[in-house]
């Protein structure tokens, strides 16, 4: 009988060929090949009434995929290998239904490898409804809220999408935001004994924890003291360096984001890749696991491998113990942590068939998965506590004196030795400052949120599911809802009108209390506890009232008038707001397409159109440089253009600081 294989992505069609030979016929269905009709009430393609019955449609571009997988498909045995996770389940049931399957069965595998697959294929097993299930309520509820609020939010703001994960972050944003404008700083003062080849910082008085709110207090504490400080104490500990753990999808954007500055939708991409497979001459083979995980945990056998190569390689000490993460681990967590398909296949042995990103993600990835069965490093602590009249002054000093886990992954670790002379047998028991000074501080807010400080913030509290993260970051970026300025999130006047319109209406569901409990919820329709109906149904009972509501009583924001009549028409003019800013037009649009031209300097043409880039300045008051021709024209650039072309690509060249860069090619070069 005719076997056929059929998987979500083209690229891995080639690899996973070789493995199970010319008894295969190995085809894709190039993702998702159905989705929610937008037909029936409020476009949802649900049918509320009954049971929250959904209406599939084949996706316009999936048509001609789905004709011929039933050609295909037709009198075979048909293999369903798509993703290992919630979502490829869903693509597996969906194909089966589509393509009227009877005689099929589901493989999955967390790597393309040999092994893996031909051990997939030994055990192949029924299309898990559970996982089906939650996978479907998820997209409903995504659906239900992103249609009706979107909706809403083009009726009454500037905003043109609204969502249930989307939304949560954005508020986080918004809030820590806040947070930050109302944020009142506190003048306060250190004061350091600077020693020949030490410092020591006051930390109490006769005991108690000392505060020293200003300069008058600093300097009163100063004069009281001597430079002769007596020695009360040295103490030397042993103390463990914890080592890592390997990483799921979210602590691996973390790292990327924070470590090679890659965003987290880039970071996905190298990642799909090198799941795939690299062509390393000899083979064609995967190099990590799949990356869409939330486990920690490693296979026996790579466990096994690697503490070998540990032991070969770097000594009996080096071995670690396999860690056990205390989070409990769910349905969606049945493959393993993200880690190298062979312990074998170091990054210096194929770095020649890897891009450049693919090479220092796979680095990563590999230092990781290893550190992770290493021992922890070891670090001698050493605390000195000096006497002075009555105030205690403290140093403190760390050395490494095993590097334990470290031996691979120090690149990635901000560890530094900080040493201390050695007091304990100091024969006077006084040692003598240089100098004692005060020093001036200012308390300050809670930073901004980074990409990876989101990421990591979204998955303690419980919102959305990591494989989504990059999704949400890019979506925020997009709709202007944020700027991002030295890798830190801002909100846009629409970030804050969004989050403020939805609070209004909807605090009891646009909440993290409420997201997580959700989130949950979703966890247990996967495992089989939870009835996905009365999920829908309750949630809909209590959001579709509130939306009913909203569309009633939420106030429509009225753009501002300037006080100028349009020249071509005799309307008012009025601000709008664009994605690159503020601009005047006619409040009679679409009728009239009055678009007021303001009078500045002219720093470049445009390289889109004929247009000239000037000065502008949001309404926040961040100065940006865009074309003379918006909205007709969306170029825009934040740093100042210099009115120069780069040499290799021929756009404008801009000035940021002391240097002059193309934003396209993003190759910098020195100021003369």
């Amino acid at each position: 009988m005719k076997k056929v294989v059929i998987v979500e992505s083209p690229s891995k069609t080639k690899t996973i060929s070789k493995y199970l030979g010319s008894d295969y016929e190995i085809l894709s269905s190039k993702g998702h090949i159905r989705d929610l009709a937008t037909s029936g009430k409020f476009g949802l393609g649900i049918d509320v009434s009954d049971k929250f019955k959904p209406n599939y449609v084949p996706l316009k571009d999936k048509k001609k995929v789905i004709s011929e997988l039933k050609k295909e498909s037709k009198d075979a045995l048909v293999y369903l290998a798509s993703d290992p996770d919630r979502e490829g389940e869903a693509i597996s049931w969906h194909l089966k239904d589509t393509l009227g399957l009877t005689n099929y069965k589901r493989v999955v595998f967390n790597e393309i490898t040999k092994p893996a697959l031909l051990e997939a294929f030994k055990n192949p097993r029924d299309i898990d409804m559970d996982l089906v299930k939650s996978q479907e309520t998820r997209r409903m509820l995504d659906r239900i809220i992103g249609f009706r609020l979107s909706k809403l939010m083009q009726s009454k703001t500037d905003g043109k999408s609204a969502g249930r994960v989307q939304s949560v972050a954005l508020k986080l944003i918004v809030d820590r935001e806040r947070e930050i404008l109302n944020f009142k700083e506190e003048e306060y003062w250190t004061i350091k004994g600077i020693f020949p080849d030490f410092e020591a910082e006051l930390e109490k008085y006769q005991g108690k924890d000392i505060k020293i709110p200003g300069k008058v207090d600093a300097d009163k504490i100063i004069d009281s003291l001597s430079k002769c400080f007596n020695i009360e104490s040295v103490t030397n500990k042993i103390k463990n360096k914890k080592g890592v753990m390997p990483f799921t999808t979210s602590t691996l954007q973390q790292a990327c984001v924070n470590l090679l500055n890659y965003s987290s939708t880039r970071t996905m991409k190298i990642a799909q890749k090198l799941y795939e497979g690299i062509d390393l001459g000899s083979e064609t083979t995967g190099l990590i696991t799949y990356m869409r995980t939330d486990s920690t945990r490693l296979s026996n056998v790579f466990t096994s491998e690697a503490m070998e190569y540990i032991r070969n390689n770097y000594g009996e000490e080096y071995v670690g113990a396999v860690k056990v993460n205390k989070k409990k681990e769910n349905v969606q967590d049945a493959h393993e942590a993200i880690r190298p398909t062979s312990i074998k296949r170091t990054p210096e042995s194929v770095k020649k068939y890897l891009s450049e990103e693919e090479y220092k993600v796979y680095s990563i990835i590999y230092a990781r998965a290893l550190a992770s069965l290493m021992a922890d490093a070891k670090a001698n602590g050493t605390t000195i506590i000096l006497e002075n009249n009555g105030y205690t002054f403290k140093a403190t000093g760390s050395v490494i004196v095993f590097d334990g886990y470290l031996k691979v992954y120090g690149t990635y670790s901000k560890s530094e030795d900080v040493v201390l002379p050695d007091l304990s047998n100091y024969k006077s028991k006084i040692v003598i400052a240089e100098d004692i000074v005060g020093e001036q501080h200012f308390t300050k807010p809670t930073p901004r949120y980074t990409e990876a400080s989101l990421i990591k913030e979204m998955e303690t509290l419980g919102i959305g599911r990591p494989s989504t993260y990059a999704k949400t970051m890019e979506t925020l970026k997009t709709r202007n809802y944020v700027t991002v300025e030295d890798k830190k999130f801002i909100p846009t006047d629409i970030g804050f009108e969004i989050t403020d319109k939805l609070q209004e209406c909807f605090s009891d569901i646009i909440n993290v209390k409420y997201t997580a409990e959700m989130e949950s919820e979703l966890d247990l329709v996967a495992e089989a506890k939870y009835d996905n109906v009365k999920l829908l149904s309750d949630f809909y009972n209590k959001f579709e009232p509130l939306v009913e509501n909203a569309f009633k009583t939420m106030e429509k924001k009225a753009p501002e008038t300037t006080g100028e009549k349009c020249p071509e028409c005799g309307h008012d003019l009025v601000i709008r707001k664009g994605k690159y800013g503020e601009f005047v037009a006619c409040s009679n649009y679409p009728e009239c397409k009055y678009i007021k031209q303001e009078e500045r300097k002219v720093l470049a043409k445009c390289p889109k159109c004929d247009g000239d880039i000037v000065a502008k300045r949001t309404k926040r008051g961040k100065v940006f440089y865009g074309c003379s021709n918006y909205p007709n024209c969306d170029y825009a650039l934040w740093d100042e253009p210099t009115g120069d072309k780069c040499p290799k690509c021929s756009l404008l060249l801009v000035r940021k600081g002391n240097r002059v860069y193309c934003p396209n090619c993003e190759k910098t070069n020195k100021n003369d």
